[in-house]
């Protein structure tokens, strides 16, 4: 039986996984038809397309329900500021970082794709300090917009958090979403604010402007942590992922049906489409189909991978900065790769194998042997650092699924 206390190896391998799935996501872009990206193949396809479309409909919100859950890790010893002062070192630094040094070769490689005549790589780092916006400028954070996010939804969400941590009445009253299949009452806010704001806002990842996704993804986070501190919900999660299993497949097929057939709203309603009532059942469906992914992986998770190994330690440390690095890896392997004459299915498979070990090598040369580097990458230290280090000691259960 899971305790408030015990180790969560299932959230670590999901969380490894899910990132991983990242690197396979990114580089399926290099090659999905009507998706665009910082180096796109001459040659597209629409399998890419769907299998991205699948895959970005559960990875985020999956991540971001995970870093909700270390939350309540990360908090069971601090304080509100200390628990603000570590996200800023494990979230901002490595941001900063990430902008300063992994983000600017993959501007300049797209740049370079579309023509613009750098002489060199050091004629182009310059122009990041103009701090003119990507894409119009040179200063961007890219894929790194998912650690800003993070550090956001920390903030924000930190008087909640909480008050929940100190009101052990209210977390008693929520063990009425444990019952029976009454878990599914807490993705409705997710469904009713997607509905909602959807229409008219894409999805931006630039903090200012993304008026749907920025509080989409907040309420994954937030249940993550409502999850985590109420009693039983996890032995329900478990009990129903079969329910969820179902609901995943229908609802997705449903979606489906509806995008391959040309019945989406602006397909039929015309001009006005979206604010018909017709759309906001079309867009709930996005929801109902990522928590539905998202909650087959969790239950299946924790029936089947809540078991230590010896490569998720490693794992585990490595898969931070394996994150801010693959992207970069990705572009510049890429690049080279689209000007050759292979098939789509041979370039996939080489960017992807490549970028895999090549960011895991940066990682285990470069970063892991290092502390100043592990320390700028957000890297947790190993059993024998905590042991000197009383602090790091303390807290050391969950505080990469915290981080990320």
């Amino acid at each position: 039986m899971y305790t408030s206390t015990s180790r969560r190896y299932d959230l670590d391998w999901l969380r490894v996984i899910a990132i991983i799935g990242v690197l396979f996501y990114h580089v399926s872009m290099i090659f999905a038809m009507e998706e665009n990206w910082h180096i796109k193949n001459k040659d597209q396809s629409y399998l890419f397309l769907e299998f991205n479309f699948w895959l970005s409909r559960f990875r985020m919100p999956l991540l971001f329900f995970i870093s909700g859950v270390g939350v309540w890790y990360a908090l069971k010893r601090r304080s509100g500021g200390q628990f603000m002062k570590e996200r800023a070192l494990r979230l901002l630094l490595p941001l900063v970082a990430g902008m300063l040094l992994i983000v600017p070769p993959q501007v300049y490689i797209e740049r370079l794709s579309q023509g613009q005549p750098y002489p060199s790589y050091f004629d182009f780092y310059p122009s990041i300090f103009e701090f003119r916006p990507y894409p119009e400028g040179n200063t961007s954070w890219h894929h790194l917009w998912f650690i800003l996010y993070l550090f956001i939804y920390a903030a924000a969400g930190l008087p909640l958090f909480l008050w929940l941590k100190r009101a052990g009445s209210i977390t008693q009253r929520l063990r009425w979403f444990a019952k029976g299949a009454n878990i599914l009452w807490l993705i409705v806010p997710t469904i009713l604010l997607y509905t909602w704001l959807r229409p008219g806002n894409p999805q931006t990842n630039d903090l200012l402007h993304d008026y749907a996704f920025l509080p989409y993804w907040f309420t994954f986070f937030i249940v993550g942590y409502i999850v985590a501190v109420t009693p039983g919900l996890w032995d329900s999660i478990e009990r129903n992922r079969r329910l969820f299993l179902a609901a995943a497949f229908i609802s997705l097929i449903v979606l489906n049906y509806l995008r391959w057939n040309g019945r989406e709203p602006w397909d039929v309603l015309g001009d006005d489409w979206q604010d018909h009532p017709v759309s906001r059942l079309y867009y709930a469906l996005y929801p109902i189909v990522g928590w539905s992914w998202v909650l087959t992986a969790l239950g299946y998770g924790k029936r089947y991978l809540n078991r230590p190994h010896p490569a998720l330690e490693y794992a585990n440390r490595g898969i931070y900065p394996f994150y801010i690095l693959h992207q970069t890896v990705i572009v510049i392997i890429g690049y080279y790769v689209i000007a050759t004459n292979d098939g789509i299915l041979e370039k996939y498979l080489f960017i992807s194998f490549v970028s895999l070990v090549l960011s895991v090598l940066v990682y285990h040369v470069f970063i892991r042997p290092f502390a100043v580097m592990r320390f700028i990458f957000g890297v947790k230290e190993d059993k024998k650092e905590q042991q000197k280090n009383r602090k790091l000691n303390e807290t050391a259960e969950h505080e990469t699924i915290a981080a990320i």
